[in-house]
């Protein structure tokens, strides 16, 4: 029975993917249809696709089959009526934005993704069958032939990302990204009054950049493009710059972990920021941080922009929310790393506390398990530790790309640096210390092989410089809620 059991576990695990997906192509299904005004409900499609799906299986089942297709089509119908909306974000590959939930967060009104090519511009346009809409790469510039109006900051900024129709039918085009990024600036305390300021690429969004800085008080500004005057061949003429700007998609999920600079030649900098929000730290980002230099990224312009854009849309004031939603957001995608020695409790505690938080809880052990058809151990002992720590590398990049989780990473995690940065880019990091003679080392063949209090010398400062905090595991309920508490969860 147990094996039965296990068999349905694994087949309802399947159909719960496959259900998940099908939800996210009715969405789609959903908006295609709104934005063209055709109703949710085509009675003769889903009537034939009832037929079809009951003729897969033999005769004796079709009764029972038909009963769980109409179920299922009767959830898609239900979701895409429930998330049909008013406004929208259009842009070019949206699949991991956040916008909906900010703007869910900051006002209550349903906002959707509308996914639309350059070339569809004109037939939306035509239509707009929506109350508003915010603008994103790469349609900041091109939308706007489209208005009746646009307001004198989006003039000198040179782009719109918001649009309202007005009660007559007319456009309105705004530029909230402007009061998104001064938010962000003048938040971070940095002054940049007089300092020189270096902006990384051209898009529509780089004019904005230079307006926030120009009233802000900046000195000189310089755009780099990859084919302007100034251009990353050059950039060393620039190393004085004090103040920079990544206003480029480059590092930005998933091609995460890259950044269009290094920050080597720039000893004078003051301040990074950088427009990405997703991953919560990119490159840029984390190695700002590893310099001491204060550094931000673009979740607080992307909630701050999103409440003027709200109070555009329903005349509410938004402003006050900003700071929560953010914390809301950051929370939501935050990963907990847990880091220590092997049999420190890593595994244990992260499962209780991934209870306790929400969280998805991941094993990068169990990962490598799933992945690589091998355990830790049989790698370590049939290709070597070095042969391992390439594939721990490879599971810590793939899983710390996602957020919302909890990670129990392996005890040796801390022996190649270039993890702390994959595991930092979503994620806080919390050292599980427990006393070494408490530690359990059976099936772990390098704490076997190289004795407990070695590995614990040659690690123990990398444990340390890595961790944003140490909880001790005295007990694991304990020690799970004290991590949740101190988080802030």
């Amino acid at each position: 029975m147990d094996q039965y059991r296990r068999e349905i576990d694994r087949i309802d695990a399947q159909l719960a993917k496959l259900l998940d997906e099908r939800l996210d192509v009715a969405a789609k299904i959903g908006s295609y249809k709104q934005l063209r005004g055709l109703p949710v409900l085509d009675e003769n499609r889903e009537q034939e696709k009832i037929r079809a799906f009951a003729a897969l299986f033999a005769e004796d089942r079709r009764d029972y089959v038909t009963g769980v297709i109409e179920a299922i089509m009767e959830c898609s119908r239900n979701y895409q009526t429930d998330n049909r909306f008013d406004y929208a974000l259009i842009g070019k590959g949206l699949g991991h934005s956040l916008s909906p939930q900010v703007h869910k967060a900051l006002g209550g009104y349903n906002f959707g993704l509308i996914d639309l090519g350059e070339e569809e511009l004109d037939a939306f346009f035509a239509a707009f069958p929506l109350k508003g809409i915010t603008v994103t790469m790469p349609h900041k510039r091109a939308v706007m032939k489209y208005l009746d109006e646009i307001s004198d900051i989006a003039k000198a900024s040179g782009s719109v990302n918001t649009i309202v129709r007005r009660p007559d039918g007319t456009l309105a085009g705004h530029n909230t990204d402007y009061r998104g990024f001064r938010y962000t600036v003048e938040r971070s305390g940095i002054d940049i009054t007089g300092k020189k300021c270096l902006i990384f690429g051209s898009g529509g969004v780089s004019g904005t950049v230079r307006k926030v800085l120009e009233d802000c008080g900046a000195g000189e500004i310089r755009i780099i493009s990859r084919h302007g005057e100034d251009n990353y061949e050059n950039l060393s003429r620039h190393s004085d710059a004090r103040v920079l700007v990544n206003a480029t998609p480059v590092g930005m999920y998933p091609k995460a972990g890259v950044s269009p600079i290094s920050l080597d030649m720039f000893d004078s900098c003051i301040g990074v920021f950088d427009l990405i929000y997703n991953p919560l730290r990119s490159k840029l980002i984390l190695e700002a941080e590893d310099r001491g230099i204060p550094a931000y990224s673009g979740l607080d312009m992307l909630v701050a922009q999103a409440a003027y854009a709200g109070l555009l849309f329903t005349g509410e004031d938004y402003t006050d929310r900003i700071e929560g939603v953010c914390e809301m957001i950051r929370r939501q995608q935050e990963n907990i790393v847990l880091i220590g020695m092997p049999g420190s409790g890593k595994t244990v505690i992260g499962k209780e506390l991934a209870e306790r938080t929400g969280k998805r809880f991941v094993d990068t052990d169990e990962y490598l398990l799933e992945t690589c058809g091998k355990s830790a151990e049989e790698i370590i002992l049939t290709e070597g530790e070095d042969a391992f720590r390439k594939y721990e590398t490879s599971a810590i990049d793939a899983i710390g790309r996602t957020g919302g989780q909890v990670i129990a990473t392996g005890g040796g995690v801390v022996e190649r640096e270039e993890n702390r940065h994959l595991l930092r880019s979503n994620g806080r990091i919390v050292y599980i210390r427990r006393d070494l003679d408490l530690l359990e080392t059976g099936g772990r063949p390098i704490s076997s092989e190289d004795g407990v209090e070695a590995i614990y010398k040659r690690r123990k400062d990398r444990y340390e410089a890595w961790q944003d905090l140490t909880v001790e595991n005295h007990e694991i309920t304990e020690s799970a809620q004290e991590i949740k508490e101190k988080l802030g969860y």
